[in-house]
């Protein structure tokens, strides 16, 4: 039985989606503050969790940084009233999975939440444990990159960004599809994230990121990673 985390200090809305996922056959674990809800996290490892941005407490935002720090492969989605495009940048700068805005439908937070499952799934069982390109070793149990065995530090986004190219070497991977497969928009106003994450990639893992030889632009369509 899948286990779902639930962190939101509304208690009609845990009233709600506690209804609809046991339906579901989920188990659900409810809590009210960040704080809280980043504890229930490390102690009951949920299958996937659903985050309130407005908490008291620890903030939304830190909490699916901690968590996307900690098991990256596990979906957080973001249920908020927030609906300004920084903010959303920012939770998926962070690792978040998908951005539900208030009010919203339960059938469709549903649906996105066993999407996200399904992402995960696919994701955590196609990678090895450890992959090498280059000069570069990406250990994902460890959730951790080297450089001729000196350690690179590398956000969760960008961490998550690299497993989807090493999942897909030698694929053209247009930005559409990096911001629709890696963390499931379906709609998105601006594709710029994706290249400044590239960016960082390139700067970090890169012997001259300015002539990349892994992760090589195509013009018109976006990108492919070469081993």
């Amino acid at each position: 039985m899948l286990k779902i985390l639930v962190v939101e200090d509304d208690p009609r809305i845990q009233k709600v989606l506690k209804r609809l996922f046991e339906a579901e056959s989920f188990t659900v674990c409810g809590m009210m503050d960040g704080t809280s809800g980043w504890e229930a996290f490390r102690t009951e490892k949920p299958d996937v969790v659903i985050l309130d941005l407005m908490l008291p407490g620890a903030s939304g935002r830190e909490v699916c940084r901690r968590i996307k720090q900690t098991a990256i492969d596990t979906p957080v989605i973001v249920l908020s009233a927030v609906t300004e495009v920084a903010d959303k940048v920012l939770l998926l700068e962070l690792g978040a999975d998908d951005y539900v805005t208030k009010p919203f439908s339960p059938r469709e937070l549903l649906a996105r939440v066993q999407a996200a499952l399904r992402r995960s799934k696919k994701m955590s069982t196609a990678t090895q444990h450890r992959m090498t390109f280059g000069d570069t070793q990406v250990d994902f149990m460890r959730m951790q990159v080297s450089r001729e065995g000196q350690l690179i530090s590398v956000t969760a986004h960008e961490f998550k960004l690299l497993k989807f190219f090493l999942e897909n070497a030698e694929r053209v991977l247009t930005r559409e599809e990096l911001l629709s497969d890696v963390w499931g928009y379906s709609c998105y106003p601006t594709t710029r994230t994706v290249d400044n994450q590239v960016l960082k990639l390139r700067q970090k893992l890169e012997q001259d990121p300015s002539n990349p030889k892994h992760f090589r632009t195509v013009h018109g369509v976006g990108y492919k990673f070469v081993m």
